[in-house]
């Protein structure tokens, strides 16, 4: 990244992650974190697993590791996108995402999209910031 502070920059990638991909896990730009989007996917086969429950669960998983690698936590995000090709499972979702905070909320989006990649059914993506 282009920045006229390169030593406030850090690259975020986490060790499993598959090579080759386009784009970072996140971006460490000071003290704001930019988390890419993210799918829920089974590590065994590389896409999203067919329950939903699981899916959502690992979503969650890979998005708090890619904050631990900051010291972060749930809590120290600021702003959520979550992308759902079908919006009726929004409050099954949401069942397991307010469990994750111990604090306020961050402001949030749930957008209505078409089909996602590797058959997910939830690609979220935030910024955190270390408080």
């Amino acid at each position: 990244p282009r920045c006229h502070r390169p030593d406030l920059i850090r690259i975020i990638n986490l060790p499993n992650r598959p090579a080759g991909l386009p784009f970072s896990d996140a971006v460490l730009v000071g003290e704001t974190l930019y988390i890419s989007g993210r799918i829920g996917l089974d590590p065994a086969t590389g896409e999203a697993p067919a329950n939903v429950d699981s899916e959502i669960e690992l979503l969650f998983d890979g998005f708090q590791a890619v904050l631990r690698e900051t010291d972060m936590t749930m809590d120290d995000l600021v702003w959520v996108q979550v992308y759902c090709p079908d919006v009726s499972l929004w409050q099954q979702f949401n069942s397991a995402y307010v469990r994750l905070f111990s604090r306020e909320f961050p402001a949030r989006a749930f957008l209505g999209s078409g089909r996602l990649l590797l058959n997910g059914r939830f690609e979220m993506m935030g910024i955190a910031v270390k408080g």
